[in-house]
């Protein structure tokens, strides 16, 4: 491999790092589980993974439907039943979301990679808006943490 794909390949890897960082730095700042250290792997783990399966030069729709598979797994890890309600379901979708992002950046969709980490940011930020808590008091749901 030569320097200037190397470079491609590590400046596409620190897009993703940095926007799943992003994401994982807001999920920590509101006490959600998964934080930045989760949010930067699985990122960076699906960046590296497309990365790899273009580079080898097989098929990189095969690579990308298992990184989806493997974060629906991981997901469903931090999804639980508490107090009669379920929990973990926003990190699960954001964990999932951000997996795109780290494909988006290693295909080369740099616009798509930051506006997706963008609307990902921007979904998390609507639970922290005025009058959020008293909307889902009132559709009786109570109102997790995550």
């Amino acid at each position: 491999m030569d320097i200037e794909t190397e470079l491609l390949y590590t400046s596409r890897m620190i897009l993703a790092a940095v926007i799943g960082g992003l994401i994982g730095l807001e999920r920590e700042r509101h006490a959600s589980d998964a934080g930045i250290r989760t949010f930067m792997a699985i990122s960076m783990g699906s960046c590296a993974f497309s990365l790899i399966s273009v580079h080898v030069g097989g098929d990189p729709t095969r690579i990308a439907a298992q990184i989806v598979t493997g974060i629906g797994f991981i997901g469903a890890g931090v999804i639980f039943q508490d107090k009669g309600g379920v929990a973990g379901l926003t990190t699960a979708a954001t964990l999932w979301a951000t997996a795109a992002v780290g494909m988006a950046s290693a295909f080369g969709m740099y616009v798509l990679a930051i506006v997706t980490g963008g609307l990902i940011l921007a979904t998390l930020a609507l639970h922290h808006l005025p009058g959020w808590k008293r909307l889902r008091e009132k559709n009786g749901k109570q109102d997790h943490p995550e």
